[in-house]
């Protein structure tokens, strides 16, 4: 995913930055305030220190404020450079800051960082709120937006003066004194009820331990899983004995490979429980922030909180999400039906009378596909070790786009375990970006994979050129003492899917910052991602990068074979979940409950599986009270369906590189052009017809998930 400013932590353990950086060193200057002198602009993880952090943040909004005023008080008509190019160029000690903290609060939530982000956060908040409801300088935004048609601005400044003037809007420019000051409220009250909840995600996901202590109970558990679940529990003081934790390499093995159907079912009953008992109970909060955002809405001249987030995105309403969505979720709920009663054939064959219950899908899933495909993912991930994938994504970027990755061992690094490249071109030899890789779970990292950046590109109009530093986070399964981190099929995608965001980031030529990189809709940002998980298992890439871990052989054909037949597998649980999710998220956008309402969560979620007529056997993708994408911050909120909604970008665009071939120079080059080097300053559904040729259809994605549109047609769809 793209990475949103949110909090969430790192191991203290491991830092680089020394443990003293909690106190005032007089020597100490902050690094925050000159320049890094850094290669190209790296942050000086090591000389920063806890208490930099607060005094950059209020000098960089003091300095931001005073640069605003400068633009408000210049007595020049309003003009491109003098006000659009003005604000982008303002603040920028503020989000060097930022782009830091918010980056480590990700990664290393220690106790200090959770006590500053209660600090800072709000305090940025305020400080963006005094500008976006700046009368002054609204009024010079919308002097340039009533006359754009007229002075003679480049097509990306114009779509930067309606961007500019529409995110005034959006953030209260037209409202009253009085309604901005309730605004500037519910703005705060936001931030403290997010940082709440990440708070409690991450206490109650720390707090999930299951123990076992008879060895014959981890049957059928990956032997590396169980050697990392040994030294888990010897770190917490229970030597001899096996620990597992809700974290996605441990939780996942476990109800997909363990025999013992009790610890499968504490594992899945443990993580649909995750943060819903006290005292790490998100329910409460929930409610908090379904009311505060349907107030922001009604304030902003919103029905609802989800037509104020999908107002500005491609979708531009919830229904046209909510459309998408369901034209899926017909062909998936069939294609459930089929796979649980190949699941209970499988069970039946047993003999053990096993009724297939919602913690043994996953397992008898397992037991299909090793089945019908003679596939063993422990057999699969002994031609992924970690260090074979990375210069699968590495050899991807050379072939597409023309880059290679340098390594940079002296380059500074926030952890010992993120690996620093120099990123440049083939042919030219020049600087493209910088790119850092943060591969393994961690206590105090939060959970999921990401992408996000240290510093933004742009070109600015005196030649002034600043080239990116993207990073991507994950949370990989670990090495043990005797095997390379060898990463299942599911972390091999996803690996992809976030180098692939990278690469939206890195190849930027965007020549404005609110422009350049990801700074695209919401609904748009997961199409280079999940574009680039189409070469992750195909065979033309494979020959490149997978090999024996212990023998050095290259994947066999025939297991290549195998795996192209099972890509379809289990596709229709997963695009359940993961609709179902989408439309949950919907769901809670469009609630208005008024102010002394009680909002059951539980209740709510089923009435919403109700009405869609969940499968009893799924649940949500994200219960709730760990949607993180969706109550850790409002970056998705209203917005998880972009998943879907980019799929059908993706599936349909990468059938063009199937046409031409998957790694055609033309098409290639098309797709850089036109998709990861334009960013946001041009329309997104322009840029993917100027790629593909046409606009996209929901036909492409069913196909990829091997769904039947048949369901679509019997509708009236094509």
């Amino acid at each position: 995913m793209k990475s949103i400013i949110t909090g969430a932590l790192l191991s203290a353990a491991l830092l680089t930055i020394p443990p003293a950086m909690n106190a005032q060193n007089t020597s100490h200057t902050n690094p925050f305030f000159a320049p890094y002198g850094t290669a190209y602009d790296i942050p000086p993880f090591e000389r920063i220190q806890y208490a930099d952090y607060l005094p950059a943040v209020k000098e960089g909004i003091e300095r931001q404020r005073a640069e605003i005023k400068a633009i408000t008080d210049n007595p020049d008509a309003p003009t491109f450079a003098n006000t659009i190019l003005a604000m982008e160029k303002s603040g920028e000690l503020l989000n060097r800051v930022i782009l830091v903290f918010s980056s480590l609060a990700e990664t290393d939530n220690t106790p200090e960082m959770q006590e500053l982000s209660e600090v800072i956060y709000p305090m940025v908040s305020n400080a963006s709120d005094e500008i976006s409801m700046n009368p002054a300088l609204f009024k010079r935004v919308k002097s340039l937006y009533d006359s754009r048609d007229k002075i003679g601005l480049t097509p990306e400044e114009k779509k930067a003066v309606e961007d500019s003037y529409k995110s005034f809007t959006r953030n209260g420019a037209l409202l009253s004194d009085e309604n901005k000051e309730q605004l500037k409220e519910v703005n705060k009250r936001l931030t403290d009820l997010y940082l709440a909840f990440n708070k409690n995600l991450l206490s109650a996901t720390n707090a999930f331990e299951l123990l076992v202590d008879n060895e014959a109970d981890l049957a059928g558990i990956p032997a590396g899983i169980v050697a990392t679940a040994a030294t888990e529990a010897a770190a917490k003081g229970h030597n001899g004995k096996w620990l597992f934790t809700l974290h996605a390499p441990s939780r996942l093995p476990v109800l997909k490979f363990a025999d013992n159907r009790n610890l499968r079912e504490k594992m899945y009953k443990g993580y649909m429980n995750l943060a819903s008992v006290a005292p790490y109970d998100n329910r409460p909060i929930i409610g908090d922030i379904v009311k505060v955002r349907a107030r922001k809405a009604a304030i902003l001249g919103f029905r609802d909180y989800a037509s104020y987030m999908t107002d500005n995105v491609m979708a531009k309403t919830p229904e046209a999400a909510n459309d998408l969505l369901l034209q899926i979720w017909e062909p998936a709920k069939a294609k459930v039906a089929e796979e649980v009663a190949e699941m209970q054939a499988v069970a039946d064959a047993e003999g053990k009378g096993v009724k297939i219950a919602p913690w043994d899908y996953y397992y008898y899933a397992e037991k299909v596909r090793a089945k019908k495909y003679d596939l063993d993912e422990n057999e699969v991930s002994a031609y992924f070790a970690i260090d074979n994938v990375r210069k699968g994504i590495f050899t991807l970027a050379e072939r597409l786009y023309g880059v290679k990755f340098t390594e940079m061992p002296d380059a500074p690094k926030y952890n010992p375990e993120v690996t620093v490249y120099d990123v440049t071109d083939i042919k030219t030899g020049e600087h493209v970006a910088v790119f850092m890789t943060d591969y393994f779970p961690r206590a105090t990292k939060r959970q999921g994979a990401w992408m996000s950046e240290f510093k933004g590109s742009f070109v600015d109009p005196d030649g002034t050129v600043g080239r990116p530093v993207i990073y991507n986070v994950g949370n990989f399964t670990r090495p043990t003492a005797d095997t390379p981190a060898l990463l299942t099929i599911d972390e091999v995608q996803t690996m992809f899917h976030e180098f692939g965001h990278g690469l939206h980031g890195m190849l930027s030529r965007a020549k404005l910052r609110s422009q350049s990189g990801t700074n695209v809709d919401r609904d748009f940002v997961e199409l280079p991602s999940q574009i680039s998980e189409h070469w992750a298992l195909h065979p033309e890439l494979l020959k490149d990068y997978a090999f024996h871990y212990k023998t050095g052989k290259p994947i066999p054909a025939e297991l290549v074979k195998r795996l192209e037949a099972a890509a379809t597998h289990n596709q229709g649980f997963m695009t359940t979940e993961l609709a179902g999710a989408s439309l949950l998220d919907l769901a809670w956008g469009s609630y208005n409950p008024a102010e002394n309402e009680t909002v059951d969560v539980d209740k709510f979620e089923k009435e919403v599986a109700d009405r869609l007529g969940m499968p009893s056997l799924i649940a949500y993708r994200y219960r709730s009270p760990y949607f993180k994408h969706v109550f850790g911050s409002d970056g998705y909120a209203s917005g998880y369906y972009t998943y879907l909604w980019a799929e059908v970008l993706d599936t349909d665009g990468f059938e063009l590189f199937l046409e031409k071939g998957v790694f055609d120079p033309a098409t290639a080059k098309s797709f850089k052009e036109n998709i990861l080097e334009k960013g946001g300053s041009e329309d997104p559904m322009e840029l993917f017809v100027k790629f593909r040729g046409h606009r996209p259809s929901v036909n492409a994605l069913l196909r990829h998930r091997g769904l039947s549109p048949l369901d679509l047609k019997q509708k009236g769809g094509k």
